[in-house]
């Protein structure tokens, strides 16, 4: 089941950060080890039961991880931004592949009507600040949509490249613990998850998307360049900044 509801951009007051008995070195030694699935398995079902959200974009990549989810709890919290500029395409996939997987816990978030009419009334923000633009959209909304929750699942892998090139699976994300379960994973591998449990792609791919974002500033990635090359064409920002605007402690 899919919800949708619009987040103002009046922040709420987020619970406490993680106990101090949560070393994250110790827990990442702990956890090193394990299989994609098991680390899945032990965060969801055993370390931080009823403590997890996952975050997707139901983009060209989110079905691996999503299945993964659906394997272990598909009630696992699932949060999806719509931030109005995004692909028919997209919406229609979410739809599908919620039904296909069994999810039963999609929550999908927007930014209120009232925050796009004060600081967006043209709807041309994403021309000349992104950055802003994205903040309106996808950081605000997500922001609130992780209150309450001290876990987060990310569906970010390496060979995005960028900022991501160097991506633990483990991480401290201001006050979440967050857990990059495919950071390793190879476009390879990627592709072989699909393959061997059938899942649905994205109807963009077949026209050349390897990454799906907003529909004015996403294009065709091309062959060649970085899985991520079609966002944000013609500028230097490579992420929308819900992964950026933070701090971070990795374990060392």
């Amino acid at each position: 089941m899919s919800t949708s509801t619009p987040v103002s951009s009046e922040l709420v007051t987020p619970p406490p950060p993680l106990p101090p008995a949560v070393n994250i070195n110790a827990l990442d030694r702990l956890l090193s080890p394990l299989t994609t699935e098991q680390l899945l398995r032990q965060v969801i079902l055993d370390a931080f039961p009823g403590r997890v959200v996952v975050t997707t974009s139901f983009g060209a990549e989110s079905a691996v991880l999503l299945d993964l989810i659906a394997g272990i709890d598909p009630a696992t919290p699932v949060v999806f931004l719509d931030t109005g500029y995004l692909f028919a395409q997209t919406l229609t996939y979410r739809d599908s592949l919620v039904r296909h997987l069994g999810l039963t816990d999609v929550r999908t978030v927007a930014p209120a009507p009232d925050d796009l009419a004060r600081e967006d009334p043209q709807g041309d923000l994403h021309k000349h600040d992104p950055n802003r633009c994205c903040r309106l959209r996808k950081e605000i909304p997500l922001e609130n949509a992780l209150a309450g929750f001290d876990v987060w699942i990310s569906g970010r892998k390496r060979f995005n490249g960028g900022d991501r090139g160097a991506l633990p699976r483990i991480e401290v994300d201001g006050r979440y613990l967050k857990i990059n379960p495919l950071a390793e994973w190879s476009e390879a591998a990627i592709a072989r998850a699909f393959a061997e449990a059938s899942l649905p792609p994205h109807p963009l791919v077949e026209h050349g998307f390897s990454s799906i974002g907003c529909f004015p500033c996403t294009v065709p990635s091309g062959n060649g360049g970085y899985s991520r090359a079609g966002r944000w064409p013609g500028s230097d920002k490579i992420e929308c900044g819900i992964h950026t605007t933070k701090t971070t402690q990795n374990p060392s």
